[in-house]
């Protein structure tokens, strides 16, 4: 795959098995934050043809231009973050590109054999996931670009860089509130 296709990374995903952990462990030793906590977060979509609707928590920050996101699956439900036992796929999930054009961004990865996993969405967002068989295990993510989706990404750059490592570390947001 050549990345240029689609131009800068814009995000690196880890999947963790305790979100308010692992915040702690970024912010402790490699001073990234602050971060904004989504709880009770779902996409629904295709999981491999197979619909479902996943939970989770996530948290967002940033290093430079670059959003780090911790994802805490929530549920049995089908999807790319645990195996079919349910069992969480800790580590390093996927590298995320901005998409104007989701669609064809999707019909291109295709022809590149790269395949969807993973098409979902919530209302605010719609993301897909694809995987190549030279990368077995790694994941690469577009998320289409929405107005809402700049205005966060860009409020979150300007928190990062604006943060002084103490004050108002976590900001979290229930959305089953």
């Amino acid at each position: 795959m050549n990345p240029r296709a689609w131009g800068p990374i814009k995000q690196l995903a880890y999947v963790v098995d305790n979100l308010d952990a692992s915040i702690q462990r970024w912010i402790d030793l490699h001073g990234v934050g602050p971060w904004t906590v989504y709880r009770n977060a779902s996409m629904h979509g295709h999981f491999l043809d197979v619909e479902t609707t996943v939970k989770l928590n996530v948290g967002l920050s940033y290093q430079h231009d670059l959003q780090i996101e911790l994802i805490e699956p929530l549920g049995l439900a089908p999807s790319p973050y645990q195996d079919s036992s349910g069992r969480a796929l800790l580590g390093m999930h996927h590298i995320a590109w901005h998409s104007d054009d989701l669609d064809r961004d999707l019909i291109e990865a295709r022809a590149r054999g790269l395949p969807s996993v993973f098409e979902a969405g919530n209302g605010a967002v719609r993301i897909a996931y694809l995987a190549s068989r030279q990368q077995a295990g790694m994941l690469f993510e577009f998320i289409e670009t929405t107005p809402q989706l700049l205005a966060g990404f860009a409020a979150g750059l300007q928190a990062s860089r604006d943060w002084d490592g103490i004050s108002a570390p976590v900001t979290v947001i229930d959305l089953a509130a």
